[in-house]
């Protein structure tokens, strides 16, 4: 009898192992050029940014945080370097289980950062990149408004709120579209969350009756359901 306890004592053990081994988010870097500072592995929780690791960095820059991964999600990386500064000192991340690999500078952490192994985040800049795009646009329009020949010219004012809209609604379509052909993807209903949460509910709804039913019960899948319920109150 108490052989075959210490049989299913073990079992469960290796069970747990297992699974946390499976859910387990590896974490490494390096931070070129950081003597010193401290790096906090960070994420929203209940709609706070909340620290869930740090580390005291010395000499080599070189950090690892292990975490525990319910679904992909949003993390961040922030360096205090105690300089007083907290611009331009956070690296946001998909992340997801598995072996994560960012590196930076110390100087440029966000600007010039690099984040390797993580699918989502392959995914996510695959949009980044397009949304920087329409966003570039934004800027050069706004750029030409204030040039004087433009401002004192009613009908060339109205010509860039036109090009203006447009840009918009080809942001709105392009989102629209890529969580629509990225179903299977733990990105889709977070760039219908971030991006597009008040376009037209129908297109919405779209989006996620065809997530794939492991992204739909991920955390973003889930906050999408929830979204959709107060649009159809």
């Amino acid at each position: 009898m108490k052989k075959l306890l210490l049989v299913f004592i073990l079992i469960s053990i290796l069970g747990a192992c297992e699974k946390a081994t499976k859910n387990t988010m590896t974490i490494n870097g390096n931070i070129a050029g950081l003597k010193k500072g401290m790096l906090y592995l960070q994420h929203l929780k209940d709609s706070t940014l909340t620290n869930i690791d740090s580390i005291a960095l010395k000499g080599d820059g070189n950090f690892t945080f292990n975490h525990e991964v319910e679904s992909p999600e949003i993390f961040y990386l922030y360096l205090d370097k105690a300089d007083n500064n907290t611009i331009n000192d956070r690296i946001t991340f998909f992340g997801e289980p598995g072996l994560i690999y960012i590196k930076t500078a110390w100087n440029t952490v966000d600007t010039k950062s690099e984040v390797s192994g993580s699918k989502s985040q392959d995914k996510l800049s695959e949009f980044n990149a397009m949304i920087t795009k329409f966003n570039t646009r934004d800027i050069e329009i706004f750029q030409s408004s204030l040039l004087p020949e433009i401002k004192e010219n009613k009908s060339k004012l109205d010509s860039l709120k036109i090009i203006s809209e447009k840009n918009f609604v080809s942001r709105y379509k392009y989102t629209t579209n890529f969580a629509l052909t990225n179903t299977d993807s733990f990105i889709a209903p977070y760039v219908a969350l971030t991006e597009i949460s008040d376009a037209n509910p129908k297109y919405l709804d779209s989006i996620y009756n065809n997530l794939t039913e492991e992204v739909a019960e991920s955390k973003y899948g889930k906050a999408l359901k929830e979204h959709l319920k107060t649009l159809n109150k």
